[in-house]
């Protein structure tokens, strides 16, 4: 019997991503398998249901989920919003699951299958998948843009009757997914771009994209591609180096993130002193602590912090504010984990799989994480 898979409308304050966009939903429907949707749930990324060919849609949440086999999501579910769905029912997103010990206790009384997408492992094969990177270049993007448009200068240089503008000069901390969008990005809009990161690998991809590469002397190169935490020595000698940098900044995006951790802070207040009279930070890790001592986190944009002349802006859910194409993406990274397992509608998940159990939460009404549990202290 062909599996229905059902995708409500996102609930959380702020966010305007739906984790199935009409092209996907064609394609699912293609293995096989029914859809189900909530009405509206894709407006706010740009999607009308009329969009949606051959998918019926429900009035409430309780009936989109009702009797369905597999949900997706892009946020974690509230409680309420778990006791919803069906008990046994296979669900997937971004789960958070480092932050929140009683939607796990939820999922696994409704003994759901969690996938959470950013467990994935950080192998080849996962990385079509991957919607930590794809949401993380949406990120970045946006990122540059902020910090482009609340600074008082111009990105590229001009040259004007009046007489020549030089370019703001831009300087990126974290040289991720989204640290190399941040880069990218500010190097089409004219700035000259320094930018540093921990890890030896990303010198030879920051100059790629014709930023230079701010060296402190530290590495931390760490597992799966992320980079480990610093020592105390080290991160004094970081702090020295890179308040230089910092200094001559127009500009700073910071990215630098561990997952299931608070984010490190890098850049301290007498780092922030030391800026240029009306300089522009942007803390990507808002979220999660934040890369600068000062940040403070903010859903409402266009809002900051104003210490020592310099203005200090902590965006969240940065994806959310290009919600077409950030869903695009994300849908995507959906089917290329889901599809191999929908064979003729029905789903065969192989529980052996690198993939399937690196990105494994719950399962049989249990925590099936190691780290997590670790993490939570299950």
């Amino acid at each position: 019997m062909p599996i229905t898979i059902a995708v409500a409308g996102e609930t959380l304050a702020g966010e305007r991503r739906v984790a199935l966009v009409p092209e996907t939903a064609k394609k699912f429907i293609g293995l096989g398998a029914n859809i189900r949707m909530e009405q509206g749930a894709g407006e706010h990324s740009q999607f009308k249901d009329n969009e949606y060919l051959d998918v019926p849609t429900a009035a409430s949440l309780v009936q989109t989920y009702e009797g369905a086999q597999l949900i997706l999501r892009v946020t974690p579910p509230t409680v309420d919003e778990i006791n919803a769905m069906p008990e046994g029912a296979v669900l997937i997103g971004l789960l958070k699951p480092y932050e929140d010990k009683a939607r796990l206790q939820a999922l696994n009384a409704r003994r759901i299958t969690a996938f959470a997408l950013e467990l994935l492992p950080r192998i080849s094969r996962a990385q079509s998948m991957d919607a930590l990177s794809s949401q993380g270049a949406c990120s970045g993007y946006q990122c540059a843009l902020i910090a482009a448009s609340h600074s008082s200068k111009f990105f590229p240089m001009l040259t004007t009757a009046a007489g020549t503008i030089r370019p703001a000069r831009a300087l990126v901390i974290g040289a991720g997914v989204a640290g190399l969008q941040a880069i990218a990005t500010c190097k089409r809009l004219g700035a000259m771009v320094e930018a540093y990161d921990v890890r030896s690998a990303a010198r030879e991809q920051v100059e790629s994209l014709g930023a230079k590469f701010v060296d402190t002397g530290v590495t931390a190169d760490g597992a799966g591609g992320y980079a480990r935490e610093l020592t105390d020595e080290e991160k004094a000698l970081q702090a020295e180096k890179l308040a230089k940098a910092v200094a001559t900044a127009d500009v700073l995006i910071t990215t630098a993130a561990i997952p299931g951790k608070k984010a490190p802070v890098i850049i301290t207040e007498a780092m922030i002193a030391g800026m240029k009279y009306g300089a522009v930070v942007v803390d990507m890790a808002a979220e999660s602590g934040g890369n600068c001592a000062l940040t403070e986190s903010n859903p409402l944009q266009d809002t900051y912090v104003s210490a020592h002349n310099v203005h200090i802006y902590g965006p969240v859910n940065l994806p959310s504010r290009m919600p077409t194409h950030a869903s695009e993406l994300y849908a995507k990274n959906l089917y290329n984990f889901l599809s191999p397992w929908i064979k003729e509608g029905e789903l065969n998940i192989d529980w052996t799989d690198e993939v399937v159990a690196g990105a494994l939460l719950c399962k049989d009404g249990a925590t099936a994480h190691a780290m997590v549990k670790q993490v939570l202290g299950e």
